[in-house]
């Protein structure tokens, strides 16, 4: 079970569905209250509904990665640049968090998105992962070098007039910088956005193209071992 400072749990093994439902249980039971777990006492303070920021008027680039949940299959980042004369050809293909559309429609659009939306993509092979030091590098350090080598790769040669970058935050400001140290070129200026994929444009066309380079990697490899390689992470992976 991970736990990220984003406010995301992933629960990964042979039991991840019955753990993760145990918790939804929980929190149906609770009905979204705040138990004091010595004192079993409701602590639940009302707060201000926050306005959600439109990103939609703005220029933004954004990036957005698969493959970490994934035992099999590489890890995918990919940057891209949405322009304010994009967004409405955007939604109306309903370009928006990859994990919310199915692959099939992933398929369908990501094509005709690669063809008008500019990206930058970095693919990070299994065999290039098992290769890396990680005794040194976690997930989220190898996330934060990624991101950071799209974004870059996306904006030093190119004069697209963006008004943000913006990142689905998966870690700390400070940490996510903290992780680049040792990184020559960083893109600084970053909005760190929870659930940015589905509130900024150029994050949800990044969950698509990484998604779709995704898949096709899959693709390839169930036909180089002639077996239907499974997504994700359970039973059918271990097997």
């Amino acid at each position: 079970i991970t736990l990220y400072e984003s406010g995301k749990v992933m629960f990964q093994g042979i039991s991840a569905d019955i753990d993760a439902n145990m918790w939804i249980d929980m929190e149906k039971k609770f009905n979204g209250r705040i138990i004091d777990i010595k004192t079993g006492k409701d602590k639940t303070t009302t707060t201000k509904e926050v306005k959600t920021f439109n990103y939609d008027i703005y220029s933004t680039i954004g990036s957005d990665e698969v493959g970490t949940g994934d035992y099999f299959g590489p890890i995918v980042v990919v940057a891209t640049f949405v322009s304010k004369e994009n967004v409405s050809f955007l939604h109306d293909l309903k370009a928006t968090d990859s994990k919310k559309i199915t692959d099939e429609y992933i398929k369908k659009i990501a094509p005709t998105i690669i063809e008008k939306i500019p990206y930058s993509a970095f693919i990070l092979t299994n065999t290039e992962y098992n290769k890396l030091e990680h005794d040194k590098v976690n997930m989220n350090k190898i996330k934060a070098i990624l991101h950071n080598k799209v974004l870059y790769n996306l904006i030093k040669n190119s004069d697209y007039k963006y008004d943000m970058v913006v990142i689905d935050q998966f870690v700390c400001k400070d940490k996510y910088y903290e992780y680049l140290s040792n990184t020559k070129e960083i893109v600084q200026n970053i909005s760190f956005t929870t659930k940015a994929e589905d509130k900024c444009l150029s994050v949800g066309c990044s969950s698509i193209i990484s998604r779709y380079i995704f898949l096709q990697k899959i693709d390839e490899l169930s036909k180089e071992l002639k077996i239907k390689i499974p997504l994700g992470a359970g039973v059918e992976v271990d097997k």
